[in-house]
């Protein structure tokens, strides 16, 4: 089994934010700092990003994959909706510097039920990136018994966003990785903020690796928002960290979505 590591770039500023999001993580981690799931000092550097008004770390991401040798793709927006509101000059800023870098860089998707609009997106993308070969997750893993055909006839390599337990499968021209590991899941188990502890977390992660391992999968793929590599959120930091850690430990080798599907094709 090898590994593939992705990162979806939800934000990049607090300002842009003119929704509910900031007031809704405002009171996430007052809950979290109450219940003891995070320390104070996490909550204090939580509000100073919140003045710093930075809420990507693509580079401190992009640094440490680099360090070590993690050939990761990072997913950005060229839309806006739920939540995902920044402008698609940051978008094209950031596709630029990842690329630059030597990182994949792919879209974030909002449409996921109009076919034009997906299209659209996929043009954009393809304007700002320079090339036509890239993939998608869709935001919020967002889909309906069309998107994954649609994707396909948009022109995609490849799409990232059904959540299940499979190798990777063909519709059209199109590849489709399913999507094994999510941090969000992992940290909330399905509660709206962190209630468990770091060494928890761990485990309950460890123990679903080792049962994508026991299927005998060719990939495992998961997700890591770049927003929580950060000491304001010691506990996602850790928990990617752990991941990264126990995947080598296992003799678990890191590749890209592209180089994957060029094994997976030959």
């Amino acid at each position: 089994m090898k590994a593939i590591i992705s990162h979806d770039v939800d934000h990049i500023t607090v300002w842009e934010h003119k929704d509910l999001i900031v007031p809704k993580f405002v009171i996430k981690s007052t809950i979290e700092v109450l219940s003891g799931t995070i320390g104070a000092k996490d909550y204090a550097l939580r509000y100073r990003d919140l003045l710093k008004n930075k809420w990507q770390n693509i580079e401190e991401l992009i640094e440490f994959n680099k360090k070590e040798s993690i050939p990761s793709t990072f997913f950005l927006g060229v839309n806006n909706g739920v939540g995902l509101v920044y402008s698609l000059e940051n978008a094209k800023k950031w596709a630029k510097k990842i690329i630059e870098k030597g990182f994949d860089a792919g879209v974030h998707g909002i449409a996921f039920n109009n076919l034009k609009d997906m299209q659209k997106e996929f043009d954009i993308f393809k304007e700002i990136s320079g090339s036509d070969k890239f993939g998608i997750r869709m935001h919020y893993l967002r889909n309906d018994s069309d998107t994954l055909t649609n994707l396909s006839k948009c022109g995609y390599l490849f799409d990232s966003t059904q959540y299940e337990i499979k190798d990777p499968y063909k519709i059209g021209d199109m590849w489709e990785f399913p999507l094994h590991i999510m941090d969000g899941y992992e940290i909330f188990q399905g509660k709206p903020w962190q209630y468990l502890k770091i060494e928890k977390i761990k485990d309950l992660t460890k123990r679903k690796i080792d049962e994508i391992d026991a299927k005998n999968l060719k990939y495992i793929t998961i997700l890591f928002h770049d927003r929580y590599f950060n000491d304001s959120f010691k506990t996602w930091k850790e928990w990617y960290f752990f991941v990264i850690d126990y995947l080598k430990q296992n003799d678990i080798e890191f590749i890209s979505y592209k180089d994957a599907i060029k094994e997976l094709e030959k």
